[in-house]
């Protein structure tokens, strides 16, 4: 028997009509959070994901049967999941204030994503069931360059939030040597992610190799405890370095982004000073409303300056010259890129002959 749909409500936002379908729905069934408390939520925290969001190409993570203990997301080995990652705008129902970007990707196809101008956009997507925002780190005005450096620090098995806070503290001081200012955020579960905001000069490839150095730099001050190795098997108990975060048409789930984790954990904007202190999981729908309200947004200043790249992609270029240290592996759905090394796992390539 299918379950009964409570009535839609149309909410006002910003002077735009969102209509909220079946709102009691429960999306998240282990706390009971409903698709209402969803769209509330990030209404809620409105100025901030916005800011993370505005004239950005933004891939949409839908989840619209909620997250549930049988409810799995699509990839690629396995694509009849009931939750996915929609990069293209639905053909029909989109309001027409409901603005989109064209982006590339690597294959060369192209896609028109959507674009946030206004919260009402947001409230509309939550609607659908998206959960995470996903939006890529240029503006639709330039969608060739990135604005953003983002620096992924990504736990591996054997270490934990902790020690990727330590790591964090010490990119901190890299970032001062630089003259940087960074804006740290949970990533929603048991990594941070720092956010410098850089003028829009460089291409992906050259961002991405900055994030490169910036990460082989961490390596140098914390040998052991970080590293930069693409394949799982080389990493270690260490935190990753994830420079193909910063390659075209890869995505981190924004400042205030719902993750789909049975808790309802928020990717949430910290201060350096809390970081420490900081318990992501405390972090949710429910508790960050409040904290939103007494704190309002702590990246509100990130756009205020855009820094100069070039110190760190000097580092890169050094490294090459010094170290013969290059380019390192794309993600496997990638064409060869140039100056890729072989992408191949260590472990199955072929030993020399001669060996």
């Amino acid at each position: 028997m299918a379950a009964s749909r409570s009535p839609a409500l149309e909410i006002d936002v910003g002077g735009r009509t969102v209509r909220v379908t079946n709102p009691d729905k429960v999306y998240f069934a282990e706390v009971g959070i409903t698709k209402r408390e969803l769209v509330e939520y990030y209404l809620a925290v409105g100025d901030g994901i916005l800011r993370a969001l505005r004239e950005r190409p933004v891939t949409l993570e839908r989840w619209p049967d909620g997250v549930h203990e049988n409810v799995k997301r699509a990839t690629r080995a396995d694509p009849h999941g009931d939750a996915f990652f929609q990069k293209r705008l639905p053909t029909k129902g989109v309001p027409d204030w409901v603005e989109s970007a064209r982006i590339a990707f690597p294959s060369g196809r192209t896609a028109d994503e959507l674009c946030p101008t206004e919260l009402a956009a947001v409230a509309w997507a939550a609607n659908l069931g998206t959960i995470t925002f996903h939006p890529w780190p240029v503006r639709r005005a330039d969608v060739d360059h990135p604005d953003e450096l983002r620096i992924d620090l990504d736990p591996q098995p054997g270490t934990a939030f902790a020690e990727a806070v330590a790591v964090a503290a010490v990119a901190r001081e890299v970032l001062a040597e630089l003259g940087w200012t960074a804006y740290p955020k949970t990533s929603g579960n048991r990594g941070i992610h720092l956010y410098v905001r850089i003028a829009p000069r460089w291409t992906f490839t050259d961002v991405r190799h900055a994030a490169i150095a910036f990460g082989r730099e961490l390596e140098r001050r914390l040998p052991g405890k970080v590293t930069t190795k693409w394949w799982k098997e080389e990493r270690g108990e260490a935190i990753f370095v994830d420079y193909n975060q910063n390659a075209r048409d890869r995505t981190i789930a924004s400042a205030y982004s719902v993750r789909p984790l049975p808790h309802a954990p928020v990717s949430a904007p910290v201060t350096w000073d809390e970081l420490p202190a900081v318990d992501p999981r405390d972090l949710t729908v429910r508790t960050m409303p409040a904290r939103f309200a007494e704190l309002g947004d702590l990246h509100a200043g990130i756009d205020d300056v855009a820094h100069d790249l070039t110190p760190v992609l000097e580092w890169y270029e050094r490294d090459e010259r010094e170290h013969a240290l290059g380019d390192m592996p794309y993600p496997p759905e990638y064409p060869k890129m140039p100056g890729e090394p072989l992408r191949v796992q260590p472990s199955r390539k072929r030993r020399d002959p001669g060996e």
